[in-house]
């Protein structure tokens, strides 16, 4: 079940007009020209923006995400009518193979239940072309990120045309590692409304994830930093094992 930021209509349609500019995704589309890929999966790509800024390309793009709200917005925007768009999970897509699947921002921590992430990967190597690659990125638990989710360091203020001022934040509200528990919450100034959204994300550490991989049938290539955080996330790069395969890099 989808968090109500992306579930609920109100608040998704806040999350573009809210989010900072996702320079993270230009290094998503920079993996796409660097693996070459002719077709690529978004897992979890919640309004759409690195598949319609990749649809600008002639490539065969899928997007999947149990989100309705934000698929909506999704198929509102320049390029959308050059994506497949599905609401669900990777495991209820039909079958498909793809040179590249992808998992941007925070999807690969969502899964805070082993069972689920390990299903999870299994049906997006069955989803991967023989040579296809699986990139993602995770925050390193290590760097405890979430010491910085506190209203004082996250507070934005937006006068929005149609909504009037909106003021956001975000706040802990459980720590039990390796899952953090926080809460974001919309103001809306005009009528003194108040939205929120509870989410929790499994911070694994970099071994758990290789770990993970292994048993699903995947083989770690490469572990880089993310360079839109450096120091304080991964980037993961798999392929499907076989018999054939060389030695890890």
């Amino acid at each position: 079940m989808a968090d109500q930021e992306f579930a609920n209509p109100r608040l998704a349609s806040l999350y573009d007009l809210f989010a900072a500019e996702r320079v993270d995704l230009h290094h998503y589309v920079s993996v796409v020209e660097e693996f070459s890929a002719q077709s690529v999966l978004d897992i979890g790509c919640g309004t759409g923006t690195l598949l319609c800024k990749l649809a600008e390309n002639k490539l065969e793009l899928v997007g999947v995400d149990p989100a309705q709200a934000s698929l909506d917005i999704a198929g509102s925007k320049h390029g959308a009518n050059r994506v497949r768009w599905f609401c669900g999970e990777v495991t209820t897509l039909p079958e498909m193979k793809v040179d590249l699947a992808l998992m941007t921002g925070n999807v690969a921590q969502v899964f805070t239940d082993n069972m689920n992430w390990k299903t999870t990967l299994l049906a997006i190597k069955n989803r991967l072309n023989n040579t296809g690659r699986f990139v993602f990125e995770a925050r390193d638990p290590a760097q405890q990120g979430w010491l910085e989710w506190t209203k004082s360091r996250t507070f934005r203020k937006r006068d929005l045309r149609g909504i009037g001022i909106v003021e956001a934040w975000v706040e802990l509200t459980n720590v039990s590692l390796p899952l953090i528990s926080f809460k974001w919450t919309y103001h809306f100034k005009q009528n003194d409304e108040v939205l929120t959204s509870e989410s929790t994300l499994r911070f694994r550490e970099k071994e758990e994830i290789e770990e993970s991989l292994i048993e699903t049938g995947f083989r770690l290539t490469e572990i880089r930093d993310a360079p839109d955080r450096p120091g304080k996330e991964f980037v993961f790069i798999s392929s499907i094992e076989s018999a054939h395969a060389g030695p890890r890099a």
